[in-house]
């Protein structure tokens, strides 16, 4: 599953999810058997004016989370430190 949601505290907010996930991979792909975070605005998307980035669908606090086949228990622990910190 992809799931696409927006941070409260925006772009700076999603840089610190990203870096603060252990088992997550960081990653622009989809698809993969491993959970994946992405936090489009200050990678894929990093070149565009903030006008664009939203035009484009990843405004300054969107993430997107690709779950894997990891244990859920492990993967909701993992975000609830990740969104703690």
């Amino acid at each position: 599953a992809v799931v696409t949601f927006g941070l409260a505290g925006g772009y700076d907010a999603g840089v610190s999810l990203g870096s603060n996930l252990k088992m997550f991979s960081h990653l622009a792909n989809i698809g993969d058997t491993r959970s994946l975070v992405i936090h489009p605005a200050s990678t894929t998307h990093r070149q565009l004016s903030d006008e664009a980035k939203v035009k484009a669908g990843a405004a300054p606090d969107t993430v997107r989370v690709s779950i894997g086949i990891e244990n859920v228990e492990d993967i909701i622990a993992d975000l609830d430190q990740a969104l703690a910190a």
